[in-house]
This record gives C-alpha cells, structure tokens and sequence, in this order.
C-alpha cells in the first residue's frame, strides 16, 4: 500500500497517545498519530519521522504520522495498514494460509462469529475460515514481539478463532511485523502474559499462527517474506 503527500520530519513529544509533535520543513505541527500503542522504543526525541500531509480544512491535524526510524530502516506505525497489507499480499501470492490456498471465492472483511469480529473470513471452494490480523511494531534484537501493551481484545479473538476451528472453519493467527530484519516473531510475555498462553492454546487446538516481514519504504509498505513463530514461554 501507499501514502500519498509524504514529508519528513523530527519527532519531538507526545502529549497523549493520539498527538505528536513534530518538526517539519523547520516549524513544529501536531500530527495526528496513526497507532494508540505505547511505541516508546520508537518515538523517541529527535527521531526521525515521515508524515503524510492532509490538505484537508477541516482536519484538526494537517499531518498523520505514519512512520518512524529506527537503527536504519524504517517502521510502520499505522495501525490500520496491517489489514490492507494482508489482503494484498494474499491477492498477490506474498502470503500463504497452509490448507486455504487461493484461488479465494470470498474474502470478506470485518465478519462476526458468535461474540466475536474477525477482520477476515475466506472461502476458496468448500473450505472456509477465518483470519485475526495483528499489526507488529516492537522490535528487539531482531526479533519481534506482540503485544506492546496488554490486549484483552486481542485474547478474545484468539479464543473466538479455537471455538471458530471446533466448529470445522480453518483459523489463522496472522501478524503483520511493520519492518525488515526480524528473523523471529514471539509472544510478549512479559507485558501480557495472558496473550502468550492464548497464544499456545490456541495453537493446539487448531488455530495457526503465522507473520510476515513487510518491506517499508517512505510512503510504502507491502508484505515482504515469512517469519518465524516461536511458541517457547519465555523464562
């Protein structure tokens, strides 16, 4: 996917999780910011930052932040691209479901199963499924990690997906890690360790984790390669 208008930036604060300050073209200007999640290791001062200009009066905000950089290369900050880049890279062959490989005769966004709102269902002839997509942004030592803060939301899903795969739908875990060079994508037990456990739960009754690397450039973003999931409790 791509952004349009993009400019570059300084970060400089965050007032609150939805503002962020920020230098641009040599004045500072709130930014609208696109991920509720705590990103500490990433909006750091002074840290530069690639913005998407909205030429929009009646905004409140003229910029989005979209992304940030970090040893290097550039991460992924919007919290609603995890969903665009998985569905293109499934249409595109980037992204394979083991057991739900296309051609696809549905695919269907934001779809409800019994308490629960899966961001995808599939079918491709008469297998059927659902997909939970998590975007990734935490990162250390190449190796990526989920949540960055505690999700009851996210637990709900996992546990919707293993009632979702009893009833004979196939279930998928995906997570979207909005960067390059990662060579691993785990459970963030030390910040919800409740994740972790649905996590492994899940995965033995069914549900199939999976993550992608994406490729990220200033104003771009696509699904790149697989990336391993380990399952090890860590400790």
């Amino acid at each position: 996917m791509t952004y349009e208008n993009m400019v570059r930036g300084r970060f400089l604060s965050r007032p609150n999780r939805f503002i962020a300050l920020c230098e641009v073209q040599g004045r500072q200007e709130r930014c609208h910011v696109k991920n509720t999640g705590r990103c500490r290791e990433l909006l750091l001062p002074g840290t530069g930052v690639w913005l998407q200009h909205h030429d929009s009066p009646g905004r409140k905000t003229a910029y989005s932040l979209i992304q940030a950089e970090k040893g290097g290369r550039l991460v992924n900050l919007d919290s609603q691209a995890p969903n665009h880049i998985f569905k293109e890279g499934l249409l595109n062959g980037v992204i394979t479901l083991p057991g739900m490989e296309g051609p696809f005769d549905r695919i269907r966004p934001e779809t409800v199963f019994e308490d629960s709102r899966f961001d995808f269902y599939l079918e491709a002839g008469s297998r059927r499924a659902f997909v939970e997509v998590k975007g990734v942004t935490l990162e250390e030592d190449g190796v990526a990690r989920f949540p960055d803060a505690p999700t009851e939301r996210g637990v709900k899903h996992l546990r919707g997906l293993a009632r979702a795969r009893q009833q004979g739908y196939l279930a998928y875990a995906v997570f979207i890690v909005q960067m390059e060079g990662v060579r691993l994508l785990c459970p963030n037990d030390r910040t919800h360790p409740q994740f972790g456990q649905a996590l492994r739960q899940g995965a033995e009754e069914g549900v199939t984790p999976l993550a992608w690397s994406c490729r990220v450039e200033p104003g771009r973003v696509e699904a790149l390669a697989p990336v391993r999931v380990c399952l090890e409790a860590e400790g």
